[in-house]
Order: structure tokens, then sequence, then C-alpha cells
């Protein structure tokens, strides 16, 4: 059964073609990953199904329900979170703090009372003990290494409770030990219940975590299917030595 499905989405900037008639979907409860060459759309899909940039064609649904059109916000209450190529926290907030804010975003009613409040900040903490990072909860966002702003920023998005989380290069730019760090929390994630959609070029990362693999070239789908299979497809091969 399909979470999300995205059909014959399009998006042109100016005389390029972005994203060109992608279709693609991703089942419930699974990691799937969407790859290709450096300039293939994947960030530009993120951004139509978050509603940060509008489509100029095609459809996005969620749960049965198209959010095409609708805005971020919106798109964020319905169960979809993601994150960035860089991560973003809020440097003058500190760890904690960088915690709540989802929480508020997701509205005030739910927080008037103080025992809800505070159980939202036990939450909290409870997710940064789960990413190995409560021991800087107290710190500026701004004084974080490259690597903790990354599992803040994973950490922050699982406050508002997503179904659905979108990860833009959750690999780029760290070191082998917390790459597999970041790979056992996606699959603690997923294990209880978070499907993912994520984006990287770290093709060992992806053949390793994921269950199905998408593969974009000049903004098309050019293959799908189980990471060996997709590996092997001399379309992807081409695209990729192309590139």
């Amino acid at each position: 059964m399909s979470l999300l499905e995205i059909a014959n989405l399009g998006k042109r900037f100016g005389g390029v073609v972005a994203v060109d008639n992608c279709s693609l979907s991703v089942a419930t409860g699974s990691i799937t990953g969407l790859i290709g060459p450096n300039g293939s759309g994947k960030t530009t899909v993120f951004n139509l199904v978050t509603g940060f940039i509008p489509r100029d064609r095609g459809d996005v649904v969620f749960k049965a329900q198209s959010i095409a059109g609708l805005p971020p916000d919106q798109i964020y209450g319905l169960g979809i979170g993601r994150t960035f190529q860089l991560a973003r926290i809020f440097p003058r907030l500190t760890t904690l703090e960088n915690m709540l804010v989802p929480v508020r975003r997701a509205g005030w009613r739910a927080l008037l009372s103080q025992r809800q409040w505070s159980h939202e900040q036990d939450r909290a903490m409870d997710m940064l003990e789960s990413m190995d990072i409560s021991q800087v909860a107290g710190t500026l966002g701004g004084a974080l290494s490259y690597g903790q702003r990354k599992l803040l920023e994973l950490a922050a998005v699982m406050m508002a409770r997503p179904e659905l989380v979108l990860l833009d290069e959750p690999a780029g730019g760290v070191n082998p030990v917390l790459l597999e760090r970041i790979a056992d929390h996606i699959r603690q994630l997923n294990a209880q219940g978070v499907t993912f959609l994520l984006v990287e070029h770290n093709m060992g990362f992806v053949m390793k975590l994921c269950d199905e693999v998408v593969v974009l070239h000049q903004g098309r789908v050019i293959a799908s299917g189980n990471p060996r299979d997709v590996r092997a497809n001399p379309a992807v091969l081409d695209a990729y030595l192309g590139a």
C-alpha cells in the first residue's frame, strides 16, 4: 500500500526542465531511496512534495489525499516531515529549545496545560537520548558539531510525530562512524512505523539501508526496484557514467 504517490510531476525554471513527468510511489513502512546524478531533480522533487515551490503540473497524493498546492505548514500538519541538505536549526536556541519548536508549530491549544508542556519536554529529552545527543541539551545550536546538528534536525522533525519523513542527504559530510549511527537511527524509527524517502549520493549507504530505490535522470524516473536490481541496471550505469 502506498503512503505517497507522485504522478506526472513537472517543474520548469525558465528554459530549464528540472522535473519532467516524474511518477513514483513510496510504500507504507518502507525506506525508499531517491538517487541520480547531480542536477537530476531530486531536491526539486522534495521541494514540490513539501510545498516549498509550486508545481507546473502533476499531482502529489499523501494517504489518498491530494496535497498538491498546499503550503508547507499544512503539509507538515498532515504528517510529513523533512530535513535539508544543510541542517536547519536555530543557532541561538539550545538543543532542547530546538526540539520544542516543532511542537509549538503544531499548535498551542495542545500545550495550554503545564502538564502537557512538561510531557513534551520529557519526550524531547527522550528523543535526544535516543539520538545520543542528550548530553548537549543545554548547548546552543550554533555551538554544535556538524554531525550533532544533523542528529538534532532529525530528532526535531520527529517531535511532530510524522508518518513520512523526507531526508535530504542525511549522509552528506559526516564521518563513517556517525554515518552508521544515522543509519541505525533511521532503522529504529522505521521499525516504529515511520516511512522514509531519502535523497542521497552515498551509494553504499543507500544500498544497505533502502528497501526500494528510484533513479532520476534529467527529471525523469529511469529505473526503480530493489537495490540489487537497480545497481545492475544498464540505464542507471549509463546515467551516472554520462554525468
